[in-house]
């Protein structure tokens, strides 16, 4: 059956699993932003990249795209309710991520000299 989620935290996962998709959506949880607003948030990201995360987190129904008919157009972007629903989810993975970053760091360095690669 088209359209069924066989395994929804599968199909959520691999719909948000892109790193800039989850930044994309945290620098939007501030509010709404232009692309260029954006950009500058998002240090590291190209416009081909950006523009195509843009497009796909859109297709999701988790971002609203509004176009104002002004010279140069002027494009800008915020959550979707369904968007929105995200924003406690992140946040809590947030949360977790800065309360455990120091034992983090310490297994993936421990891992690393385990197995002889460098760390960094």
């Amino acid at each position: 059956m088209p359209g069924k989620l066989e395994c929804p935290i599968m199909s959520t996962m691999a719909m948000i699993s892109d790193k800039w998709k989850v930044l994309i959506i945290c620098k939007l949880r501030g509010g709404t932003l232009r692309f260029s607003e954006l950009m500058r948030a998002l240090q590291g990201i190209t416009q081909k990249v950006l523009t195509s995360q843009l497009r796909e987190l859109e297709d999701d129904g988790l971002v609203a795209r509004k176009i104002y008919a002004e010279v140069p157009p002027r494009v800008e972007y915020s959550l979707t309710p369904l968007g929105e629903t995200l924003v406690p989810v992140l946040n809590k993975l947030e949360e977790w991520a800065q309360v455990h970053a120091t034992e983090l760091i310490e297994a993936r360095e421990k891992a690393l000299s385990k197995n002889g690669r460098k760390t960094g």
